[in-house]
């Protein structure tokens, strides 16, 4: 049996994760991200996909994210007709994200067609709902730590990875003519003290190791809930209102729980919060749906005083026009809406109205790709274009890492300290140059062999085995 890795996406970057591991004759493609953020690495979305989908023989999973699974229905349409390994919780995540997706790529497309704004003649979405629809059939689940045997030769488990419901871990074993190798991917690893997810799962041994490195530089002190407390306090005595781009799932319910908690000590007035995300809405559903991947499950929502005080609280906004309505409220207000960087979704029907107003905030609660509008921001940008309009950053810009889904540098460390010795070979992963090569040069400090791969690199991994 003979292995190599084929690098497309995440390498040397964060967004478009995609992994090729060519073993023998089958082709394993381990997520299927869409790449997010700077212009030129969004248009690798559109550029033709380097073998065949047809020739892809299965598709495995690490969690729900886009920049892990937004490829995939445009692979779905260009030709992949094979199973898609994943957890259940990922499974129902994937297709409430995907079609959500797919309805803002409709809607952009014609919005910039209607105002002229784009540079294409006649803008296209990548994928519609339809494609999404067609991957259904395509799904195979798996609960955690149990083995799926794909072919006689490959087996998949999956491990809980603490990043967001369902998240996992992907080891893979290989069974060869001479030998038997274990190839580790760690997916997004999450907080060892996360409010809503277990902690990752220890891992004692690979021969070959891909580990994420998103915060590989970046040590993140928790929240400090003085931090968000002060914030909120200070933008609501000046009748200001607090906008928080927030992923749907896992970020959302995060923060609904931060917020219900420090009401609940009165910490902060009692403020409407407006959740203007239909996705996240239906996220929370799958929370309880899938009790078992996270700790609510021992909370009684309809009796605990503190969710109930969360609940008189909520604006729920689903339509378009409870959206608009959100407008009419001018203080005392949170604003929760999708997406998370700010590259499209409502909350950039929020900034566009609300960021010229110096007595708002902006709360960014996380990580935002390079190139992407949040992390414009974040660097003091002046005027953001949106809708093909530049608007004044006037209001406040701030970041909280704590909240923040990823492990840090230090819980990275921490759970690569669980193996009981160091792989044959460990790729660096999902990070950007600094990051990542912080993360390496740890590794290789501890006498790890280690090296951060690029885009469209292919390496042999395991020859005649």
């Amino acid at each position: 049996m003979d292995v190599s890795i084929l690098f497309l996406g995440a390498a040397s970057e964060v967004t478009g994760s995609k992994y090729l591991l060519r073993i023998d004759h089958f082709n394993l493609l381990v997520d299927c991200g869409m790449f997010q953020g700077k212009r030129k690495l969004k248009e690798l979305n559109w550029a033709d996909f380097p073998i065949k989908p047809e020739e892809i023989n299965a598709v495995v999973l690490t969690h729900a994210h886009t920049d892990h699974t937004g490829y995939l229905p445009r692979l779905v349409r260009l030709g992949y007709k094979n199973p898609v390994y994943c957890t259940s919780a990922t499974a129902d995540l994937m297709h409430l994200m995907l079609m959500d997706t797919a309805k803002f790529q409709v809607e952009d497309a014609e919005f910039a067609k209607k105002k002229g704004y784009s540079k294409h003649e006649n803008p296209k979405p990548l994928f519609t709902q339809e494609d999404v629809e067609c991957i259904q059939p395509m799904i195979r689940t798996a609960s955690f730590e149990e083995r799926i045997q794909i072919t006689e030769q490959i087996a998949v488990t999956f491990y809980n990875a603490g990043h967001v419901l369902g998240a996992a871990i992907i080891e893979i074993t290989l069974i060869g003519d001479t030998e038997t190798k274990k190839i580790v991917f760690s997916g997004d690893l999450g907080r060892y003290n996360d409010p809503l997810l277990y902690p990752p799962k220890t891992i004692d041994f690979a021969d070959i190791l891909f580990v994420e490195s998103t915060y590989g530089d970046k040590i993140i002190k928790q929240t400090d809930r003085n931090d968000i407390i002060e914030i909120m306090n200070e933008t609501f005595e000046k009748d200001g209102n607090l906008m928080v781009p927030a992923f749907a799932v896992g970020r959302t319910q995060t923060l609904l729980m931060y917020l219900k908690n420090i009401m609940m000590t009165k910490e902060i007035p009692l403020v409407k919060i407006a959740v203007d995300s239909p996705m996240a809405i239906s996220a929370t559903e799958l929370y309880r749906k899938h009790s078992d991947y996270h700790k609510l499950k021992d909370i009684d929502l309809e009796e605990d005083e503190a969710f109930l005080i969360l609940k008189k609280c909520l604006i729920i906004s689903k339509t378009s026009d409870d959206s608009k309505k959100i407008n009419d409220i001018t203080q005392d207000l949170v604003i929760i809406a999708g997406n998370g960087m700010m590259s499209g979704g409502r909350i950039m029907h929020h900034l566009f109205h609300r960021l010229s107003d110096p007595k708002n905030v902006v709360l960014i609660p996380g990580y935002q790709a390079e190139g992407s509008k949040g992390r414009l921001l974040q660097e003091g940008a002046k005027t953001i274009r949106i809708f093909g309009q530049e608007i004044d950053v006037n209001a406040k810009i701030f970041t909280i890492h704590g909240l923040s889904a990823h492990a840090d540098r230090n819980e990275l460390l921490q759970w690569l300290s669980g193996f009981k010795r160091a792989p044959m070979k460990t790729f660096v992963i999902h990070g950007e140059k600094e990051s990542a090569g912080a993360l390496c040069e740890a590794l290789k400090e501890q006498g790890w062999n280690a090296q951060v791969p690029s885009y469209m690199d292919e390496i042999e991994l395991f020859k005649n085995i």
